[in-house]
C-alpha cells in the first residue's frame, strides 16, 4: 500500500517541490536573474525599477513531459535453501510516464517613475502526473514475500497493479518594487499556494488457472490531498551602467495537507501451503492491519507536509554590448529544513544546489537569440530515495529566441532538455525482506514552450 503513494513530482527545472520556470525565456537563457524584463516579477521583482515604463503583460505556454523509469533486479530472490526453492531471478523494467497538459503562467507589471507593481500566475511547484501502467516494484516485492510465506512460489499467481498520482502546487504573487537610489532598488512580495494531489492505485494477485484463479489480495486507494502555504519574498537590485547585481530569498513556504481518502480497503485470502488454495476472505480493517504503518498516511484525515523550502538566489549580468549579454545565476534551496512527507528531508546530505549561465544576442531590432545551461545537485543519499517519489541530478540545456513583431508585441519561443545521472541503490534486505535486490532509478525531460509579451 505505500507503493500506491504516487507523487508526481515535477518535470519543470528547480528543486525537489519548486518550479523556476515559468517565462519563456527561461526555457531559452535559464539564468535569469538580472531581468529586466516582465519576467523579472518572478526572477528579479527589484529589477522591474529599471524596466518598461507603465503596463506589462506576459502570457505564456509550456509543455513538459517525462520518463520516470525503476529497474529492478535480483538474483534468486525468494531463496530459501532449507525447503530447497533456489528463488527467482528478475530483472525488470518498471516504466513511468509523467506529463502534464499544456500549462499556463501570468505575468503582469505596472511601472511610474521609481516604483512598480507585479503580479505573477502559474504552478509553482511540481505539476504533473505520473503514471505506472505495472506498478511498483516495491510493492510487487511485498506482495511475493507475503505470499511466499503462505507457501505461494511466483509461479503460482500472477500480479496486476496500477499506480498513478496528481501533485500541483498553485501559486500567485503580488510585489512592490522601489527604487531606492539611481543604482540600487528593492522589492517586498507575499506568494499563496495551493497543494492539490491524488494518490490512486490498485494491486490484485491471483492464482493462476491451475489453481483456480481466485483473488489472493485486493488492495484499493483512492486518497485526495489538498492545502495552504504562504511565501514572504524580498528582493534587491544594484544597477550601474553594464553591470547588475541581483539577490532573492523565499522564506520556507509550510503546506500541511490534509487527506479526503475515498478508498482504502484490502480483501486478503489465506492460502493452503500445501495446495496454494485460497481459504476464507480476510477483510477490511483485520486486512489493512497487516500492512502495518504503510498504510496509516493515508488514512481519511491524517496530514501530511509538502514545505516548498527557503531558496536563496544571487546573479550577475553583465551586458558587453548593446546587442551582446550575460548572465552567471546560483541557487540554493534549504530542503534540510522544509518538512517532508516521513521526514524524509533528512535524509539528504545537503539542500540542492543549482548553477546557472545564459547569454543573449540581439541579431537586429527584430530577432534576439539565446542559450542557456543549468546543473543541478540534490545532495541524495540511498535512504531518500523512494519508489513513490525520487531524484536524480542532472544538467540542462536551453535555447530559443525572441521576435519583436513590433513596438508593443514580443514573441518567445524556447526548448530545453535535462539530461539525468542514473542513480543506483543497492538494498541487503530489499524492502524488509531477508533477499538482496538493486533498484537502477532514471529519467528523462522536455519542455516546449510559447509566450507573448505585450507592452501598454
Amino acid at each position: 500500500m505505500a507503493a500506491t503513494a504516487m507523487l508526481a513530482t515535477t518535470s519543470w527545472a528547480g528543486g525537489l517541490m519548486t518550479n523556476t520556470n515559468y517565462h519563456i525565456a527561461f526555457d531559452r537563457m535559464m539564468a535569469r536573474g538580472t531581468s529586466f524584463d516582465i519576467d523579472a516579477a518572478f526572477s528579479n521583482p527589484a529589477g522591474l525599477a529599471w524596466g518598461h515604463e507603465g503596463w506589462q503583460l506576459s502570457l505564456n505556454f509550456q509543455k513538459p513531459w517525462q520518463d520516470r523509469d525503476i529497474q529492478w533486479t535480483a538474483d534468486n530472490y525468494l531463496a530459501y535453501p532449507a525447503l530447497g526453492y533456489a528463488g527467482v531471478n528478475i530483472d525488470q523494467k518498471f516504466p513511468g510516464k509523467a506529463s502534464a497538459p499544456i500549462v499556463p503562467a501570468l505575468f503582469a507589471s505596472y511601472k511610474q517613475n521609481n516604483w512598480a507593481v507585479s503580479a505573477m500566475i502559474g504552478i509553482v511547484g511540481s505539476g504533473g502526473f505520473v503514471k505506472y501502467d505495472d506498478g511498483i516494484p516495491m510493492f510487487n516485492a511485498l506482495v511475493m514475500a507475503k505470499l511466499f510465506s503462505a507457501g505461494l512460489t511466483p509461479e503460482k499467481y500472477g500480479i496486476d497493479s496500477e499506480m498513478k498520482g496528481k501533485q500541483y502546487i498553485y501559486g500567485g504573487q503580488l510585489n512592490f518594487t522601489y527604487k531606492l537610489t539611481d543604482n540600487f532598488a528593492v522589492a517586498v512580495g507575499l506568494r499563496a499556494n495551493y497543494y492539490d494531489g491524488y494518490n490512486r492505485g490498485h494491486v490484485t494477485a491471483t492464482t493462476v488457472p491451475a489453481l483456480g484463479g481466485q483473488n489472493l489480495i485486493d488492495l484499493q486507494l483512492d486518497c485526495l490531498q489538498k492545502g495552504w502555504g504562504f511565501t514572504p519574498v524580498i528582493s534587491f537590485d544594484y544597477h550601474e551602467g553594464p553591470l547588475t547585481v541581483a539577490a532573492r530569498y523565499e522564506f520556507r513556504t509550510k503546506i500541511n495537507t490534509e487527506n479526503d481518502t475515498k478508498m482504502l480497503n484490502a480483501t486478503i485470502k489465506n492460502t493452503d501451503p500445501a495446495t496454494g488454495a485460497a481459504v476464507p476472505y480476510i477483510t477490511g480493517a483485520t486486512a489493512l492491519a497487516q500492512f502495518g504503518d504503510k498504510v496509516a498516511a493515508y488514512e481519511d484525515g491524517a496530514t501530511t507536509r509538502y514545505d516548498m523550502p527557503a531558496l536563496f538566489s544571487v546573479a550577475v549580468g553583465y551586458e558587453f554590448t548593446d546587442q551582446l549579454r550575460a548572465t552567471v545565476e546560483y541557487h540554493n534551496f534549504d530542503d534540510k529544513h522544509a518538512k517532508m512527507a516521513g521526514d524524509r528531508q533528512k535524509e539528504l546530505t545537503h539542500g540542492t544546489h543549482e548553477y546557472l549561465l545564459g547569454v543573449e544576442y540581439d541579431i537586429n531590432n527584430k530577432f534576439t537569440v539565446s542559450c542557456g545551461g543549468q546543473r543541478t545537485d540534490y545532495g541524495l543519499d540511498d535512504d531518500y530515495q523512494q519508489n513513490t517519489s525520487f531524484a536524480c541530478d542532472s544538467w540542462s540545456v536551453g535555447l530559443g529566441g525572441a521576435w519583436n513583431i513590433n513596438k508593443k508585441i514580443r514573441l518567445n519561443a524556447g526548448y530545453f532538455i535535462t539530461i539525468y545521472s542514473d542513480y543506483k541503490k543497492e538494498s541487503s534486505a530489499y524492502q524488509g525482506t531477508p533477499w538482496p535486490a538493486t533498484e537502477t532509478y532514471s529519467r528523462t525531460n522536455n519542455v516546449i514552450g510559447l509566450g507573448i509579451d505585450y507592452k501598454f
